[in-house]
């Protein structure tokens, strides 16, 4: 991955020119004050050092969607997008083939979700902390996180592939993209959604199984195979769609 040069350039941009700082200070700026509140906001009494039971869902969600937000959006190529080669430079300037293209921008995207928890870990570890949550559940959550953000930010890259130059339309999807689907998960089946589980899964609370054609399925198995699909649906088309513009 070293020698991979869709890799490097994505490398450069974001942290030899620190062109994608934002991607890596919003979440902070936002998490930071939301733990601050959630703590000393409910009451400024002798006892606030204890911490609400709360507290570490509150900046685990948040957490969760601040990460899955932004990195659909460094997906996508909104930092600096005037700093990237396109897929048609890559491919017949460079001669770069389809799989050094797909590794490169996978690769870098799998460093920029890890980068981004590890940056968040100092706030969720303090919050676990104080609402003492136990080591186990710490980890999970961080896991969860990297698993929502990842099956998610799939979709910025095949986004970025399908309207490479029309930015706007890349920009208004992914956000719709994002939202819609936290929205309808949450009315259809509320297992599905990624909040609703998380927060389920810091209580111990046993979601409610779906019925279909009188055949039970636990919550577990539909939420983590909706999201699997949909990673992988999400995977499927980028790369046809690389294909596409590899043969036009």
């Amino acid at each position: 991955m070293r020698t991979n040069p869709v890799w490097r350039e994505s490398l450069d941009v974001f942290f030899g020119e620190a062109e994608g700082f934002g991607a890596y200070v919003y979440p902070i700026i936002i998490l930071a004050p939301v733990e601050f509140f959630s703590l000393y906001l409910p009451s400024l009494d002798a006892q606030m050092w204890s911490g609400s039971a709360s507290l570490f869902k509150v900046c685990a969600v948040t957490a969760l969607l601040l990460i899955a937000y932004f990195a659909l959006r460094v997906a996508n190529q909104e930092f600096a997008p005037w700093r990237f080669r396109s897929i048609k430079t890559w491919t017949r300037e460079q001669g770069q083939s389809l799989s050094s293209i797909a590794k490169g921008q996978l690769a870098f995207l799998t460093l920029h979700i890890a980068f981004s928890i590890f940056l968040c870990s100092p706030l969720l570890i303090w919050a676990a902390a104080i609402a003492r949550t136990p080591a186990d559940r710490m980890a999970g959550t961080m896991l969860l996180v990297f698993f929502y953000a990842l099956s998610y930010s799939v979709w910025g890259l095949l986004t970025l592939v399908l309207w490479e130059r029309r930015a706007e339309t890349r920009q208004v999807f992914i956000r719709c993209f994002f939202f819609v689907l936290i929205i309808v998960s949450a009315l259809f089946y509320l297992p599905l959604n990624p909040v609703a589980f998380l927060v389920a899964y810091l209580g111990r609370q046993e979601l409610s199984a779906l019925t279909i054609l009188g055949r039970s399925w636990s919550a577990n198995t539909v939420h983590f195979a909706f999201h699997i699909g949909l990673g992988g649906c999400g995977f499927v088309l980028y790369v046809l769609a690389l294909k596409r513009q590899v043969a036009a």
